[in-house]
């Protein structure tokens, strides 16, 4: 009887296992569909121009418009996926984006395109609090990185499909089909999550968290005022000011200054998004091994993080190579900085109760997206007023060792949230 009973257990464990990694896939294929999306335009951008004149400074409003509504939807996002749940909100923000996509294929003009890239801002920014909620959800602590390096390898899957993709679509169908055939993959998906995904409830996520911890909610002003989570979303604000004008001005980038045609650009603008998808997956299983091997999660995580942000200023060496050693360097970047990006994406459900992992991971997100669209801004200009592209890969080459810097002064350990902790924050309301 106790065997039987042994053996229904084990089953079930490893019916469990399956089904969360199953559910990181599909949370992968969602992330790798809404980087897709958001490349059409920078993809398509010289095709689109022979029918809608769109200016250097022109472009840098439409991925501000992309990236403003992004962040605020991941502060407003987070929280409405801790509301109503990771199921039914990840099918809401899907629906949503994938409409926006389909929007810019009707667009006869400029503020038409400004339009549905702010809207499309406005649905994707909550995909990686919802994405962090399903890891909190199903994953253990020692397992975390990886599920997120796999999820953001998504971004990268996503990035690489898209140059040849969209290229092959524009030079047979058109810029107007590409963004209606990318809004329809999103539905699609909605469709395979509804059928598939369950909640596992706070259980994992509550293993290394203190009871009182776990009973106490805390508020938003509370989350906003702890030290770690301003450190984080400050790092995450530098980062994502280089990563968002290496993401959508690569592109530009090979067509302005190397004199690429689309065929071109299919051929080799993929080769940099691939490799940041190796980062990803790379990042998330060092630190992995890590935790496995005894170390802190504290030092599990900055390590890592460390190593990531080391190798970011080669970006800087771009503009003085050949144009296939500059693919190779933009592909070190790539690499590093989706290392980078999972491993900070991790913090959130290393240290918070499932409750505020939502929320804490949209302030997390919501400062990487103003940066980015703060220095996307500053990029247009630079090169309108007649600043070339290698002072902006100066610029960027520094960012991520900024963020790094404020993670080690001023976010202290990375761990689970305590009671003490608690304690302190309720003497400082």
């Amino acid at each position: 009887m106790s065997t039987l009973g042994g053996e229904r257990l084990g089953g079930a464990g490893r019916r469990r296992m399956e089904l969360r990694w199953y559910f990181v896939l599909m949370v992968t294929a969602a992330i790798a569909i809404s980087y897709f999306d958001r490349q059409t335009l920078p993809v398509a951008i010289s095709t689109i121009q022979r029918n809608i004149p769109i200016s250097n400074q022109q472009f840098s409003y439409l991925q501000m418009a992309f990236l403003l509504s992004y962040a605020a939807m991941y502060v407003v996002g987070g929280r409405l996926l801790d509301r109503m749940g990771t199921r039914r909100g990840f099918m809401v923000i899907m629906v949503w984006w994938s409409v926006a996509c389909a929007l810019h294929g009707a667009a006869s003009g400029f503020m038409l395109l400004l339009v549905a890239r702010f809207l499309l801002g406005m649905g994707e920014g909550g995909a990686f609090p919802a994405a962090v909620r399903v890891v909190s959800e199903w994953i253990e602590p020692e397992d975390r990185s990886t599920a997120v390096g796999i999820i953001n390898a998504g971004t990268a899957v996503g990035s690489v499909l898209a140059a040849p993709l969209v290229g092959l679509i524009l030079l047979t169908l058109g810029w107007r089909v590409v963004f209606l055939l990318a809004g329809g993959l999103g539905i699609v998906w909605v469709a395979w999550w509804s059928l598939e995904y369950r909640s596992s409830g706070p259980a994992v996520s509550s293993a290394t968290l203190d009871a009182r911890v776990l009973a106490r909610e805390l508020t938003f002003g509370e989350m906003v005022g702890m030290g770690s989570v301003r450190s984080i979303v400050f790092a995450k604000f530098m980062s994502d000011s280089a990563w968002y004008f290496l993401l959508f001005w690569l592109p530009k980038y090979l067509y302005d200054v190397r004199h690429f045609d689309v065929k071109q650009v299919s051929y080799y603008a993929w080769i940099p998004y691939a490799a940041s998808g190796v980062g990803s997956f790379v990042g998330g299983i060092y630190s992995s091994r890590l935790l496995r091997k005894g170390y802190s999660m504290d030092r599990a995580r900055k390590i890592a993080l460390g190593l990531s942000a080391a190798f970011m200023p080669v970006v800087m060496l771009v503009p003085l190579v050949p144009v296939e050693l500059s693919i190779v360097l933009f592909s070190v970047v790539f690499f590093c900085q989706q290392s980078w990006s999972g491993l900070i994406m991790t913090l959130p459900a290393d240290i918070f109760p499932l409750s505020a992992v939502g929320t804490v991971s949209g302030l997390v997100g919501f400062g990487g997206a103003i940066g980015g669209a703060i220095f996307g801004v500053v990029a247009g200009r630079l090169l309108d007023h007649g600043f070339g592209y290698g002072t902006l890969f100066v610029l960027v080459g520094t960012f991520h060792l900024i963020g790094y810097s404020a993670i080690l002064l001023f976010a202290g350990k990375i761990q689970p949230l305590r009671a003490d902790d608690l304690r302190e924050i309720e003497s400082k309301a």
